[in-house]
């Protein structure tokens, strides 16, 4: 410490000790009034890393930083006389120190400076889907089953998450919610990091946010221009005609995938039939599959989801063949 301490102040006092932390989701040199104003007053600035990212955007502003690693007694010590030292904080929060600080204070035998936690940047909100993005880049990179991965072979999983999703709501799972969420997010990261890699097609998960982000908008004109929208069912009305804008479909079927549940397939040909007014008759045949198609469109007029209808009777199925076989629910 000898070599970045300053030099002692005439006025006696334990001083002040800044913990500067900062978010590396946040562009480095992007810090906060008050981190400025604190990195300027400080008779010494220290950090631990010298490859920390700040440092470079810190030292371009004119601002002297020492790469040193003091112990908490030794940081004391730079303090006395007034003096006011700021630490930037590496990527851990500088646990080590911060424990010898408090064992110090603890101890009732040091005068101790003030010590105050400045954080110099924020993470905005959504900051953690980076996170997200740059591990997926890694395990793409070094997972030897991830990075053999296709669009075609993962393909079932995002069924299989959209499916444990669906199960974790109807059962009002808060935690099970927030984890099914995550695997499904997963599937989109993990997708459109695998799409960076087409050769003649690439895409990247900045691609999809930027496609999403440009139909909500779009969709929106009640929110984003000068539409209005007074109740849900006008807000239904914008998205159906600037739906219908954007695709210049022929045909109310165009868009509805074949390959969902049947119940559910049954509900949403219905659905796009009863809003665009057409008067279609449930065609008549004999079987089960004619009887099952009627009962979608009937519970799909009547506001009722068909499939989650369906598997609500079929959990108490299940709990009354558990109860048969003496188990509990």
């Amino acid at each position: 410490m000898n070599e970045t301490s300053p030099a002692p102040r005439p006025e006696a006092g334990p001083g002040r000790v800044v913990l500067l932390t900062t978010s590396h989701r946040v562009a480095p040199g992007l810090l906060s009034w008050p981190a400025w104003q604190a990195l300027r007053a400080a008779d010494a600035v220290l950090c631990a890393d010298g490859a920390h990212p700040q440092l470079p955007y810190l030292r371009e502003a004119g601002i002297a930083v020492a790469e040193a690693s003091p112990t908490a007694q030794e940081l004391v010590d730079a303090c006395a006389g007034g003096r006011t030292v700021v630490v930037v904080a590496t990527g851990e929060g500088e646990p080590a120190l911060t424990d010898g600080l408090a064992r110090l204070a603890g101890s009732g035998r040091v005068a101790m400076p003030d010590l105050e936690l400045l954080p110099a940047s924020y993470d905005l909100p959504g900051a953690r889907l980076l996170d997200l993005v740059q591990v997926m880049d890694r395990i793409r990179a070094e997972c030897p089953w991830s990075s053999r991965q296709t669009h075609e072979g993962l393909a079932k999983y995002g069924i299989e998450e959209a499916y444990e999703l669906v199960e974790a709501i109807e059962a009002g799972d808060r935690t099970e919610l927030r984890e099914e969420l995550g695997d499904v997010l997963l599937q989109v990261v993990f997708h459109s990091r695998i799409a960076e890699e087409d050769p003649d097609a690439p895409f990247s998960i900045d691609d999809v946010a930027g496609g999403i982000v440009a139909k909500l908008i779009h969709r929106h004109p009640h929110v984003f221009g000068d539409e209005r929208a007074e109740t849900p069912e006008d807000v239904k009305e914008h998205w159906l005609r600037t739906k219908a804008e954007e695709k210049q479909r022929t045909s109310v079927t165009e868009g509805v995938p074949l390959g969902q549940p049947g119940l559910a397939l049954a509900a949403k040909l219905a659905s796009r039939t009863r809003t665009a007014g057409l008067a279609v008759p449930l065609p008549q045949g004999d079987g089960i599959g004619y009887e099952l198609l009627a009962l979608a469109v009937r519970a799909e007029a009547d506001g009722v989801d068909p499939e989650a209808a369906l598997r609500a009777a079929a959990r108490v199925y299940r709990d009354a063949i558990r109860a048969a076989e003496g188990l509990s629910a």
